[in-house]
């Protein structure tokens, strides 16, 4: 019971944080995602495609499958936004977006409680073996923190203080 607590908890706060970014994205026209948050710093657009990324490559990360999107996660988690010669457009990228966190969604569905306390495919047995918290919640829990941050930042586009 403790550990459906737990997992319930962590998941409840995955999806709010979801649910606050599909807002967001809804807000957002396409032109003002094509802005940059501040001067000189990311555009919206990237940090759709950064995590979507992000979030694609967890389908890898917790042992649920390939990635449903390849490349994304290299063209906007390994590349700099400066670096990036070829991009989906916003549009292709929402509806990345929308694909990879329903396929999240249906596999956390089906984990198993106890799964979710076993190490993820970055972490080593003997690294797992000394941190046993470095398991698949706590990387939920990672993400969550991440979407979190990036979602605090595309407000700036909403409110207008994003670059021209």
């Amino acid at each position: 019971m403790r550990q459906e607590l737990f997992i319930k908890m962590v998941l409840d706060a995955w999806n709010v944080r979801l649910a606050r970014m599909d807002k967001m994205l809804a807000e957002l026209s396409d032109e003002q995602l094509q802005k940059e948050i501040a001067p000189g710093k990311n555009t919206g657009a990237y940090l759709l495609g950064h995590l979507a990324g992000i979030n694609n490559r967890m389908l890898v990360l917790l042992e649920m499958g390939e990635e449903l999107t390849p490349g994304l996660y290299e063209t906007f988690v390994e590349k700099a936004e400066k670096e990036i010669i070829e991009r989906p457009s916003v549009s292709q990228l929402r509806a990345e977006w929308t694909k990879i966190n329903a396929e999240l969604e249906k596999k956390f569905a089906l984990m198993q409680p106890g799964a979710w306390f076993e190490k993820h495919t970055a972490v080593s047995q003997e690294d797992f073996a000394k941190e046993p918290h470095r398991n698949k919640l706590n990387l939920v829990i990672n993400r969550t923190n991440h979407l979190d941050y990036h979602l605090g930042q595309l407000i700036l586009l909403k409110q207008g203080a994003g670059a021209n």
